[in-house]
């Protein structure tokens, strides 16, 4: 951006950047965005792995929620007391408890999902500076890391719904 000239050149990059950064959190072009990696899929499956997997559906889903959730705590909340590492990033089960646990983690992940957008989409949200209560992290660099974590959950989702037969390429 330091080739750019001038103030508006210089907020016209900005604009480039978090526009880059929506639609990369809320998935499309080269990524699958959440709701079409979780539609349809059969609840007799939330529970279900393939051979030497670690993952059901319910694990992934359930892993990005606690995920999406601890960094856009961290992003906004000085005081957020992230779960332990690694652990407290997974579920216990293979399943959700019930249908009310799996509604919850779903609207939940789409709740924060929207929450990050809208922190990345305000133009009063500095992107580049280091965050204070953080140790060089910038939001930039965390809405970076939740459209990764998530791309990279939701690739190995349709893999195993594909295993268990429960995803279409059509």
């Amino acid at each position: 951006m330091a080739a750019l000239k001038g103030k508006g050149a210089l907020m016209d990059a900005e604009k480039i950047v978090r526009d880059h950064l929506l639609s990369l959190l809320n998935g499309g072009d080269a990524h699958l965005d959440f709701e079409s990696a979780i539609c349809d899929l059969p609840k007799e499956l939330r529970s279900s792995k393939m051979p030497g997997s670690l993952h059901t559906p319910w694990r992934l889903v359930e892993h990005m929620r606690i995920s999406q959730w601890d960094i856009l705590e961290f992003c906004r909340t000085a005081n957020h007391v992230s779960p332990e590492f690694p652990n407290g990033y997974w579920p216990e089960g293979d399943g959700p408890a019930d249908d009310a646990s799996w509604d919850y983690c779903v609207e939940s992940f789409r709740r924060d999902q929207k929450e990050m957008t809208q922190l990345v989409a305000n133009p009063s949200t500095d992107l580049f500076s280091p965050i204070p209560h953080g140790q060089g992290q910038t939001i930039l660099r965390e809405a970076l890391l939740v459209a990764d974590h998530n791309a990279y959950h939701l690739g190995q989702l349709v893999m195993l719904r594909r295993y268990l037969g429960a995803w279409s390429d059509d």
